[in-house]
């Protein structure tokens, strides 16, 4: 095999591979562009996000037992 042979076949090989990355990103923009369309347009995940990182309302049996926890760990 000559140098010649190895590098038309090297270049035929990265050509396909960068096909094949650039059909795999067109697949995966249109499909989260059809997922964006299902959604409804006010609902987004940041109403989701912002519901759970707000703190459920104080439960004053659970921070005791929390905290009794923590202080019988560092007296160990």
């Amino acid at each position: 095999m000559t140098i010649a042979e190895m590098l038309e076949q090297s270049g035929v090989l990265a050509l396909l591979g960068m096909g094949i990355v650039f059909g795999f990103l067109i697949i995966l923009v249109a499909a989260i562009s059809f997922v964006g369309r299902l959604m409804p347009a006010g609902q987004t995940g940041n109403e989701v996000q912002a519901a759970a990182a707000r703190p459920a309302a104080d439960n004053a049996e659970v921070v005791a037992a929390v905290s009794a926890a923590i202080n019988e760990y560092r007296k160990k």
